[in-house]
């Protein structure tokens, strides 16, 4: 089975790739257990069953998890309409976002402390929203209209919270800032929502339009599944005019150019759930590298960055797969949106 392909600047996802990524999702966007439920017990109450909590997405091992589950089957629905999978998809989103359970999400989202899923959760869900968005279906449409007062409160959250987070975030694990940012301005451009992009954009030059000399050579740290210079200047390349991007990256990335040491993580034990976020790494550096090189002009270093977008895609793509639960409930979304990134 041949999950991509490739393409004159990258690789491409294949119709039996995606029939893969689909049954990884379908496979654990409904499973319950094993589950990891991240909030904070005001009282005994609260001890209910992930489902219970998260009537629609209670699945793949934790909510933000089962939420890019849910956008990647938007995705592949989307991109490959005559998917084998197409009826089993169609009734599994059907299950998942109905009025009722959305209901139960906000609820949930009420009660929850302010810091719950920010921003990596926030920016998923805006992701699924986007995509069901711009799908010119009337299903999706449908999907949109009962998914839209998660993606309110969700946009919302961003407007209110930004100000006040007066430092940005550089781990390279869920509470990264770029990716939140990134996320988000995506959705808020696709959805018209002035507001949004004001706030994003404000917020990213504030954070990062100084930032100078990222500590490349000291990624990866050993539980990254994001890279922290790779992901600003993804975000920098979404906010900054075509003419100043160029020098702000020579800036920021200033051996980028020579950076030919710049290989693939190595992945010791995929059964391990922190060790396998390196795999995400790899996936996730893939789809920077292409957004980077989309907004530069030096056809050389254009070239350069999608030769390690593909060695990275290379390395890791084969071992997203059904084995290790600590990864397959997870990574082939993160497979789906980097094999789609190529414009």
């Amino acid at each position: 089975m041949e999950m991509y392909t490739e393409q004159a600047g990258g690789l491409i996802l294949t119709s039996s790739g995606a029939s893969h990524f689909a049954q990884l999702a379908l496979d654990c966007v409904h499973k319950e257990y094993p589950n990891k439920l991240n909030q904070v017990l005001e009282s005994d109450e609260f001890l209910l069953s992930p489902k219970t909590l998260h009537p629609a997405f209670y699945g793949c091992f934790d909510w933000h998890s089962s939420v890019h589950g849910h956008w990647m089957l938007v995705k592949l629905l989307k991109q490959f309409p005559e998917l084998a999978e197409h009826d089993e998809i169609i009734a599994g989103l059907a299950t998942s976002l109905s009025v009722e359970n959305v209901t139960g999400e906000v609820a949930y989202l009420g009660q929850e402390s302010g810091s719950w899923e920010r921003t990596y959760g926030w920016a998923w869900l805006l992701q699924l929203a986007m995509e069901l968005g711009e799908w010119d279906d009337p299903f999706a449409a449908e999907l949109a209209g009962k998914l839209a007062p998660l993606t309110q409160i969700i946009r919302d959250k961003y407007i209110e919270f930004l100000p006040r987070q007066e430092y940005p975030i550089r781990t390279g694990v869920h509470p990264n800032t770029a990716f939140g940012l990134s996320f988000a301005l995506d959705y808020a451009r696709s959805a018209g929502d002035d507001e949004l992009i004001q706030s994003l954009t404000e917020a990213a030059l504030r954070y990062y339009e100084n930032d100078k000399n990222c500590p490349l050579s000291w990624e990866p740290s050993g539980e990254d599944f994001l890279s922290p210079c790779f992901e600003e200047a993804a975000l920098m390349a979404r906010v900054l005019p075509s003419d100043a991007y160029g020098s702000w990256l020579a800036a920021f990335l200033p051996g980028l150019s020579a950076a030919d040491a710049l290989v693939p993580a190595n992945v010791s034990d995929r059964s391990d759930p922190k060790i396998v976020h390196l795999d995400g790494l790899n996936l996730s550096r893939a789809w920077d590298l292409y957004s980077i090189s989309s907004r530069i002009d030096d056809e050389d270093l254009k070239s350069q960055l999608r030769s390690w977008a593909s060695e990275h895609l290379a390395a890791s793509l084969p071992h997203v797969a059904s084995k290790h639960y600590e990864g397959s409930h997870w990574l082939g979304s993160f497979a789906v949106y980097a094999l789609t990134r190529i414009d």
